[in-house]
């Protein structure tokens, strides 16, 4: 079937534009439209409104028959063809045109088509609609069954079906061809020259990301390689970490009858959900002569009784369950996160107390282990649930986390609680004393009433946990409207992997990213031809909606300020936003301070400073100097961070780093490679600059997670408002 189509064109000379028209099967220049499609603008700028009167007609011929059918091919398609068939809704966005022979659109002959290799003849007769081998066809009679016009406005061409109902008669069938003739109103007259009847897939269609992603092409494959190498090294790690302790411990911890630490959270959490450990890295190769596997205690996001929980659980395997200066860090960033998510807390505690050798960096600051047990206190005041199950030691100071809960539970025989222990009370007063008469779980459950219940074994005590939490009484309210549905993105997230590689110096194709992660591959892009080194917009993800800040590059007084405005939107209408880092800095130079780079960027950290909705930060690439901070860096608190095994965090490049030092007479000859080895992901996650590295094909998944975590949880119901600061005009 051959559609014809007439472009009116409007506007000045050098800027034409295009009324995209339905006509007449009659080819006279003047005739009336039947329907006005939209319009097409071949050159990237606002519409100009014009008068399209006396204004001549130009026929373009579309082979729709075929174009519906069409699937993408390795050329690159001519703008002209490809914003016209996507305007018209016949193509898919996915999907792609190959070439342009005269004015027939047709398809590659190396494409891989959906059309089957004979034509379809349908009976001659037929009223109804049959579908083969992929291809829809209508058969028809001078007045269409329901069917046939249903099958027409949904399953075949959008745009040949736009006006398919009573006005418009299927006239004649031959195979898959099929023309419309206007019957009805042929005289009527209307005020709206543009978009009259546009239906709601136009939109969805539009705003789904074609990708380019050539699986085949040697970048791909060298790109996938190389990540493939990083991931897997870091797997190893991960795997090494969920060990625990050396086998001797781990050994000695079975034989007393206890639980490993990963175990017990599994047995904790509901069977089948996710459990999303938080800072896994944390600890690894930081303290010299000392092994501390995930700083020795496992901090995570998982869901008991259908209540998401944050969990706290020691590793006595490592040290003891004694706390490093970063064991109190994790703690407190767990604290943290359950605190601005609302997320009860059930703290499994089997440590030690404080490491007493690194006891200046544990016991007096602000954010040492006291501040473990005001987090607890506030928390409880706020109406956050703390649950405790003393699964072994808890002593000095720890013996604050049962006492301060909510609820506490203990295991008989196994449990101690006690401010100092058997040794330390008989070098204080000389008494000698058993750890289970001291603070055992019979003395605290049926004496001093420090705990709640008794329970006989690990198994038992969790069991006793996940009770508590259900009855909580803890409603899921949410504080923005979730999509019941949704649709899972078109392209493999695996292959992130070839997208972005381990070169760092390399752009990243960031649409080809959000493409992977966001629902259904649609998004809406925000200012998509002002400041496009940043890339603006919105999407879904598991149904969430969200704002993505995306790098495409240096930041420029322009994408600042696209920025600000963006994160002032999303702001106003309460959406949480997603930064996707791939940033070496602002723009430099004396062009840019002429044009008040400084406070242009200013502009944008002060929005993602002052915007009251969650924020999620997922650094691809680079995270570097001030753009750190303008994308929403560690330091602007959002709800979660997470790097990708490629990345890397340093105040700027190794090579610029040791250049500079270079040219105020500080050469050092190994300084480029220790910021070499600073700014890798590994040491800056061992670190807590982040809450862990996730292989890219697991970001959209994270997200989620995230998304309802920071969502889900109970919450007063009151608009929160966000304060913003003074923004330099």
């Amino acid at each position: 079937m051959v559609l014809r189509i007439r472009l009116s064109r409007f506007g000045k000379k050098h800027a034409p534009f295009y009324n995209i028209v339905l006509t007449h099967a009659r080819t006279a220049r003047n005739s009336r439209p039947l329907e006005v499609l939209g319009t097409y603008n071949p050159i990237p700028q606002p519409p100009r409104p014009g008068d399209t009167h006396g204004r001549p007609w130009k026929d373009i011929k579309l082979d729709v028959s075929r174009a519906r059918y069409w699937v993408g091919v390795g050329a690159q398609p001519s703008d002209t063809a490809w914003r016209l068939l996507s305007m018209v809704g016949i193509l898919e966005p996915q999907y792609r045109i190959s070439k342009i022979q005269g004015q027939v659109v047709k398809a590659d002959s190396a494409a891989k088509s959906l059309i089957p290799e004979t034509p379809i003849t349908p009976p001659a007769e037929a009223e109804v609609t049959q579908e083969q081998k992929g291809v829809s066809t209508v058969m028809a009679s001078k007045v269409p069954s329901r069917e046939a016009l249903t099958l027409l406005k949904h399953s075949i061409r959008p745009a040949v079906a736009l006006r398919a109902q009573a006005q418009s008669r299927i006239i004649s069938s031959a195979g898959t061809s099929l023309r419309l003739q206007a019957q009805a109103h042929p005289s009527r007259q209307t005020s709206r020259s543009t978009a009259t009847f546009t239906h709601s897939h136009h939109a969805e269609a539009v705003s789904v990301i074609p990708t380019l992603v050539d699986t085949t092409s040697a970048d791909f494959k060298e790109n996938k390689r190389e990540m493939e190498e990083v991931t897997e090294k870091l797997n190893e790690l991960h795997s090494k970490i969920a060990q625990g302790g050396p086998q001797k411990a781990r050994d000695k911890h079975l034989q007393r009858g206890k639980m490993l630490v990963r175990d017990r959270i599994t047995a904790l959490i509901d069977p089948g959900t996710p459990f999303l450990e938080l800072s896994q890295m944390a600890g690894h190769e930081v303290y010299p002569g000392e092994d501390t596997p995930a700083a020795g205690i496992v901090t995570g996001i998982g869901t008991v009784n259908g209540v998401q929980c944050m969990v706290v659980a020691n590793d006595s395997t490592v040290k003891g369950g004694t706390y490093y200066p970063l064991t109190v860090k994790k703690h407190l960033r767990a604290q943290a996160i359950a605190q601005e998510n609302r997320l009860p807390c059930i703290y499994l505690v089997d440590s030690g107390g404080a490491n007493l050798p690194h006891q200046a960096d544990v016991f007096p600051d602000v954010n040492h282990f006291g501040r473990i047990f005001y987090n607890q206190a506030r928390m409880s005041g706020m109406g956050i649930p703390q649950i405790s199950v003393v699964m072994g030691p808890c002593t000095a100071g720890g013996a604050y986390i049962p006492s301060m809960s909510d609820e506490s539970i203990i295991v008989e025989n196994q449990g101690h609680i006690f401010l100092a222990g058997p040794p330390l009370v008989k070098a204080a007063t000389g008494e000698v004393v058993s750890a289970e008469d001291l603070g055992g779980g019979k003395l605290h459950s049926e004496v001093s009433g420090v705990t709640d219940y008794l329970a006989v074994d690990d198994a038992h005590a969790l069991v006793l946990a996940r009770r508590s939490i259900g009855n909580l009484n803890w409603h899921r309210n949410q504080t923005v409207s979730v999509k019941p549905t949704f649709k899972e993105p078109l392209y493999d997230p695996k292959e992130l992997n070839g997208i972005v590689g381990t070169n760092l110096r390399k752009q990243i194709p960031i649409h080809e990213v959000i493409a992977r992660i966001v629902d259904g591959s649609s998004f809406s892009e925000f200012k998509p031809l002002y400041g496009s080194t940043l890339v603006t917009g919105f999407a879904t993800i598991y149904g969430h909606p969200v704002g993505i800040v995306a790098n495409n590059g240096i930041l420029f007084s322009e994408s600042s300020l696209k920025g600000a405005h963006f994160v002032q939107l999303c702001g106003k209408r309460q959406i949480p936003l997603i930064f996707l880092q791939h940033i070496s800095g602002f723009m430099v130079g004396q062009d840019a301070e002429k044009g008040g780079i400084a406070k242009n960027g200013a502009k944008l950290v002060t929005a993602v400073s002052c915007v009251d909705v969650p924020k999620f930060t997922v650094v691809v690439g680079s995270s570097a100097g001030a753009g750190n901070y303008g994308m929403c860096g560690r330091a602007y608190s959002p709800r979660l961070l997470f790097t990708w095994p490629n990345a890397k965090t340093s105040i700027m490049g190794a090579e610029q780093l040791s250049s500079v030092m270079a040219a105020v007479g500080k050469s050092d000859p190994e300084l480029r490679s220790r910021i070499e080895h600073e700014s890798e992901a590994t040491f800056g996650s061992a670190r807590l600059w982040d809450d862990g590295i996730i292989p890219p094909e697991h970001t959209r998944r994270v997200l989620g997670m995230g998304l309802q975590m920071a969502c889900g949880g109970q919450n007063t119901g009151v608009e929160k408002e966000s304060k913003w600061g003074v923004f330099r005009m």
